[in-house]
């Protein structure tokens, strides 16, 4: 999702270089938005995995 997001970025920048504004403010938006739910994903399997791996040390 990082990588959709990045590429979502580079083109709302190119979008954004050749004067089409929203268009590129649309992209730029939804990357934001992909960024942040990978992010919160990121974050939420590394606790689930992080709880799991303390489960079976112990």
């Amino acid at each position: 999702m990082y990588g959709f997001a990045f590429t979502l970025a580079i083109i709302a920048l190119i979008a954004a270089v050749l004067g089409f504004g929203g268009l590129a403010g649309s992209l730029a938006n939804i990357a934001m938005i992909v960024f942040v739910l990978a992010l919160i994903g990121t974050i939420i399997f590394f606790v689930l995995g992080w709880k799991a791996a303390k489960k079976i040390i112990s």
